[in-house]
Formats: structure tokens, sequence, C-alpha cells
């Protein structure tokens, strides 16, 4: 559960701890986290100038990256705060079984809410059930497979 007492996890925090910055950084705040789970939030799908925008419009298949980014941010929300480099670096190899309730999602009034659940994994490969909803209506949901990296060797300055 998201302790009050920590600093706040907004869209300045995000984009200090996922590999997404600046317009790429989708996601505006945590609302809530555990060590199985984050649920993260974003208005920015409406905006005419959305880097994924294409078409006029954005489409619903978009709220993949969403759900990545909250996979990205459970990740550094669940590092061990004195591992070193802090959370492994990972990339999205699979989306499975996603339904698209909805065609696009620069037409939905409310704010996005944007949920992952770490279902299990082993050392390399974590598996996550997401789920992006607007006003109590699911817009989109799936599985993502996660492949981690190895994490930096901080005493290597030679290590990228």
């Amino acid at each position: 559960m998201l302790n009050r007492e920590s600093p706040p996890r907004d869209r300045a925090w995000i984009e200090a701890h996922v590999p997404h910055a600046g317009r790429m950084c989708l996601l505006e705040r945590v609302i809530d986290w555990d060590a199985d789970h984050v649920v993260c939030c974003a208005d920015n799908h409406r905006a005419p100038d959305h880097p994924l925008r294409q078409f006029g419009r954005l489409g619903s298949a978009c709220g993949i990256e969403y759900a990545a980014q909250a996979i990205a941010v459970h990740g550094a929300l669940a590092a061990p705060p004195l591992a070193p480099g802090g959370a492994r670096p990972g990339m999205l190899i699979s989306a499975r079984n996603v339904t698209l309730h909805v065609a696009r999602l620069d037409d939905v009034g409310a704010p996005l809410r944007v949920r992952a659940e770490r279902l299990g994994g082993a050392d390399d490969l974590l598996l996550y059930a997401f789920s992006v909803s607007a006003a109590g209506r699911v817009l989109l949901e799936g599985r993502a497979s996660i492949l981690l990296g190895r994490a930096p060797d901080l005493s290597d300055p030679a290590d990228p």
C-alpha cells in the first residue's frame, strides 16, 4: 500500500526512475502500490500532440504502452532500496490475451487508470496482468511478459 509519508510518486519521480522522458513519459502519478501491483493515472490521452497519436487519433492499442510504463514503475518501486543501480532494466517481449474494449483512447473523457499486477516470474522473466480503465469502465486488458536485463555493475566504470 502507498505510504502516505513517502515522497510523492508524481511525474517527476516517474521520469527519474523509468526510461521514459519528456512527452513519452505517459504516466502522471502513482495512486497505489504494493509488492504485487501498481495503479497509476494519466490524463494526457486527449492531447492533440500525444507522441503515440497517428492519423489524428490515439488507438486503444496504445494503452499497452501505458501498461508497460506502469510495469516499469512497479519495478522501480519494488526494487530493494539498497540494490545497486535500483531496478533491473526490462523489455516488453510479449503482450497476450489483449482485449481492446474500445477503438480509441483520445475520445475517452475521464482520466486513465492504469493497473499492473505481477502474476509471477523467474529470475529473468516476469508476467503481469494489466488493465487500462476510465470512470470505472475497462478500456483494454491483457497480460505482458517482461524480460529483465542484467543489473548494472556500479563498481565497473566501463559498464554502460
